[in-house]
């Protein structure tokens, strides 16, 4: 039974090891490399822009387009127009499962083990010593991976006539959750964090910019296509 329980943990253990990895690869992409807007306006020699914030710069290219609008996919819902799909929505949910069934599975094994190894009639300190060993690998990695991946946008939708957004992410019980937000309430993190692209009021997200079909999305999602001013009212701005 001791095998058994040892087994478990060091599953418990991959499985989170390899969840963070999983969010880093996002991540660090995310990092890699500056977006560039969808079209060119011609010979205007529009040099990229830095911005406002003294602690991060970041670097658009104006677009030409007439309409953001226009720059939408085509694939609809009643959510609005779909601009993102997050890569590893299956492999999130899939690793979130197996965990809640080896948590599952601890939890009753635990019972049969204090019977059989006779822990259940020791001491007290034994049974909270043993009890608080395994408690450890049974509820604390399910929470410390939805606190990972509770942010991940899985699809990502735009309505055009409200200028909305819709973020679909995983809530606790793997069930999608819906979170609605207008491009006003989006907030760039001052510093850069490893599992925030943004925040939508105040719930954070995390996108992969590589993953927007089309560029642009993504500069508008951001705020990167608003007019850039050097008033010191605006520079106050987040």
């Amino acid at each position: 039974m001791m095998f058994s329980v040892h087994v478990l943990c060091r599953s418990q253990q991959r499985l989170f090891s390899q969840a963070v990895r999983y969010i880093t690869d996002v991540t660090t992409a995310r990092h890699a490399a500056p977006r560039a807007a969808c079209c060119f306006r011609g010979l205007s020699g529009q040099l990229p822009r830095a911005d406002r914030s003294p602690l991060r710069v970041r670097y658009t290219v104006q677009s030409g387009c007439p309409s953001l609008r226009c720059l939408s996919t085509t694939s609809h819902s009643e959510d609005g127009n779909l601009v993102y799909k997050g890569s590893l929505g299956t492999a999130v949910r899939m690793v979130k499962m197996f965990s809640y069934s080896t948590s599952g599975a601890s939890l009753i094994i635990i019972p049969h083990m204090l019977l059989k190894t006779g822990l259940g009639v020791q001491g007290l300190a034994m049974q909270i010593a043993f009890c608080s060993f395994i408690g450890f690998f049974t509820f604390l990695t399910p929470v410390i991976l939805h606190l990972i991946t509770k942010g991940y946008v899985i699809r990502l939708y735009y309505n055009p006539d409200t200028d909305t957004y819709t973020a679909v992410t995983y809530n606790i019980f793997l069930i999608e959750k819906r979170t609605v937000f207008h491009q006003e309430q989006v907030r760039i993190p001052a510093v850069s964090k490893m599992f925030t692209t943004f925040y939508a009021d105040k719930t954070g997200m995390l996108v992969n910019p590589d993953l927007f079909p089309i560029p642009q999305d993504y500069n508008h999602l951001m705020g990167y296509d608003k007019p850039f001013s050097f008033h010191a009212d605006d520079m106050d701005r987040p």
